[in-house]
């Protein structure tokens, strides 16, 4: 065979690309490009268009213009779709565009690195249960294009096979390192991306609560230590707004300085001095990917995770952003007051209101503070006026103008929680009374099989914290007033999901709540996705001691050492024995296994030899399918055939027996070493 024989592709190899192509780039179209996605488009169909011989392939000029063409343009366009997007853009055209001018197997195993880069880059971004099982096919995928190099080109069967094998035969080792190696923070640190953002925002005003009962998506999923707050006490504080200019909330300049200086997270000699009688909730949350830095607890939350501090709103903040999974530890007390004294600055920013704004809402806001001169009796009269009045609690309110409350609280008395938390803030302000809006999320569904709580996006809710005399903030929801089934007993007790949440979603899997059956598969599903967040995603130093501890009782150098050792041992036992360099059931006859281990191995390699075949009928067959080891392998059938059937004497026998287990050693690591299926011809 000549050499540009041996550098050919085969059309068996050039169906597996075709495969590994398009899994690989499957999970990847939240970061490609439209303009990168239709070239990446066009070079598959380009490359099936050249199997299927109907395309030449592209001149070397056009693949090296449409590079650098793409590569300028990302350069132009990175600081809108930000660096590291850009440079995986960069990377995906690199490998689509090698793959149509893919001329010899040096080409092939390019396209190959480049794919387990792709697999790395998108297991950092998507580490869910169901995505590393899709990455863990594709790395499959990805090493049978190799194995198909160097295998029979017309056995696909077999090529599948032994990437699988190859993948089972790694995982005992992938999970030993994953066991036994310390939990060391990133060498590097990936920069932020910037992909759109979901959930809640910085900015709220009346519309944009509404557009998240729109969607089902998970927004993060909650487990206690021990009995959990009822659902009309899991308000899950996540943004605290104290700016009002008469058509949006937002956070006060104070708050978003402090997001960039290093807050300590709530130290016990703290807690001791607000109060030592609160009570103690300790729970741990998992964070879906949002792209923000907002976290979620109760009341007063605090964790000691690193990268995450409390504000002085005592709200929870992450340094980065969430762009993967994040699990972290929180403790509330829901009794502890917040800012038992009010700064004067705080103070004034909470009284704030654009001037002449909302005059009817004024006037309304100054009797009540007039008929009730206290202010915990004036919050509550507030809070009961909406019981009063025929207001109504809806996602599709009316359109509201310029002056929004007077709109809302006179007139349309219509709205949802935005609305309400907001003219209840309006009037508190109004007559003197520290207010502010807070964002977050309402209520939980508890999954039964796994024991967490799922906390959905339509879940996103606004109230109310006022700030009292010696009570501190308080919290005030509204909409406990006027739909109090939506606080009690959650979103779906009060709305349809078929006109909230499943309208864009209706193949969404709360849709199928409602059936026992296909309702018990789902909660099963979030069951074994929620512990591969948690034993997986959140191994941290902590469970990897106790698991530790579990298997070898007290953790020392010395343990852990022999624990590592013999796990690799066993490990390369038993991949030694399946690629036929060892057999443990073996006949009393030497020189009948060193024989027959090499007649294993090339069976192995697709040349079995038959049972009625003698040794030298299948040396021919060797010597016309593997060139390479003719010579090696005659030597070994003369050395066999020798003791098998001639009279020799001791020392004659001992020579040959030497030669015959020294050949058959040599052979069996040369024909491991060299792969020799890569030199086998159609016979």
């Amino acid at each position: 065979m000549t050499v540009k024989e041996q550098q050919r592709i085969s059309r068996h190899t050039l169906m597996w690309l075709l495969i590994t192509n398009i899994v690989i780039l499957s999970p990847l179209y939240e970061q490609v490009t439209l303009w990168s996605l239709a070239i990446c488009a066009i070079c598959i169909f380009w490359r099936i268009g050249i199997y299927l011989g109907r395309v030449a392939k592209p001149p070397k000029w056009l693949v090296t213009s449409l590079a650098f063409a793409s590569a300028m343009t990302l350069a132009m366009v990175a600081g809108q779709i930000g660096v590291l997007t850009a440079m995986v853009n960069l990377l995906i055209l690199g490998y689509a565009l090698k793959y149509i001018e893919m001329r010899n197997r040096r080409d092939v195993r390019a396209v190959v690195l480049a794919g387990y880069f792709l697999i790395a880059f998108t297991f950092i971004d998507q580490q869910s249960l169901f995505a590393s099982l899709h990455l863990l096919v594709a790395t499959m995928i990805n090493t049978c294009v190799l194995i198909s190099l160097y295998h029979d080109e017309g056995n696909f069967k077999n090529a599948a096979r032994l990437g699988a094998k190859i993948i089972v035969q790694s995982i005992p080792l992938a999970i030993i390192l994953f066991l036994v190696l310390p939990r060391l923070p990133p060498l590097w640190m990936v920069p932020p991306q910037n992909g759109p953002q979901t959930g809640l925002s910085d900015k709220v005003s009346f519309g944009d609560i509404g557009k998240l009962t729109r969607s089902s998506a998970l927004a993060f999923r909650a487990t206690f230590d021990g009995n959990a707050p009822s659902n009309d006490k899991l308000y899950w504080r996540a943004i605290v707004l104290e700016d009002y200019n008469g058509q949006d909330w937002t956070q006060n300049p104070r708050i978003i300085e402090a997001q960039s200086m290093q807050t300590a997270p709530l130290p016990t000699t703290e807690l001791a001095r607000l109060g030592v009688n609160s009570s103690r909730i300790d729970y741990q949350i998992i964070a879906e990917p949002s792209a923000q830095h907002w976290l979620f607890g109760l009341d007063v939350a605090t964790s000691q995770e690193p990268g995450i501090k409390r504000l002085a709103d005592f709200s929870l903040y992450a340094n980065r952003p969430i762009d993967q999974r994040r699990l972290y530890q929180v403790t509330s007390f829901n009794e502890l007051m917040m800012d038992r004294q009010l700064s004067d600055s705080s103070k004034t920013t909470n009284l704030a209101l654009p001037a002449g704004s909302n005059p009817k809402s004024r006037a309304l806001a100054q009797q009540f503070a007039i008929n009730y001169p206290d202010n915990e009796e004036r919050l509550n009269a507030m809070m009961r006026y909406f019981t009063q009045q025929p207001y109504y609690y809806t996602l599709q309110p009316p359109k509201v103008g310029r002056q929004q409350i007077d709109d809302f609280l006179i007139q349309n008395k219509a709205g949802f929680c935005v609305h309400y938390a907001s003219a209840f803030a309006f009037m508190a302000r109004v007559t003197g009374i520290p207010a502010r809006l807070v964002t977050g999320y309402q209520g939980a569904e508890f999954n039964p099989s796994a024991g967490y709580y799922s906390i959905y996006q339509y879940m996103a809710h606004a109230w109310v914290e006022a700030w009292l005399p010696d009570q501190g903030w308080v919290r005030f929801d509204p909409t406990a007033m006027i739909a109090p089934e939506r606080v009690e007993q959650g979103f779906d007790a009060f709305f349809d999901p078929e006109s909230t949440y499943l309208l864009d979603n209706p193949f969404s899997a709360l849709a199928y709540r409602d059936n026992a059956l296909l309702n018990q598969m789902r909660i099963q599903l979030a069951s074994v996705d929620y512990f591969w967040s948690v034993w997986v995603l959140g191994f941290n130093d902590q469970k990897q001691q106790r698991v530790l501890e579990e298997i070898l009782g007290e953790v020392t150098q010395t343990k852990l050492t022999i624990f590592i050792v013999i796990s690799l041992c066993v490990i390369g036992l038993s991949i030694a024995y399946s690629a036929g360099l060892i057999q443990f059931h073996r006949s009393s006859d030497k020189h009948l296994n060193a024989y027959y281990s090499v007649c294993k191995l090339l069976r192995q390699r697709g040349l079995a030899r038959a049972h009625n075949e003698g040794p030298l009928d299948y040396n021919k067959r060797v010597a016309a399918a593997f060139p390479d080891i003719a010579e090696d392998f005659d030597k070994l059938t003369q050395y066999f055939i020798t003791i098998k059937y001639q009279n020799l004497s001791k020392r004659g026998n001992r020579r040959f027996s030497r030669l015959l287990i020294k050949q058959s050693r040599w052979l069996k690591i040369n024909i491991i070493k060299q792969r020799l299926a890569l030199n086998k011809t159609n016979t």
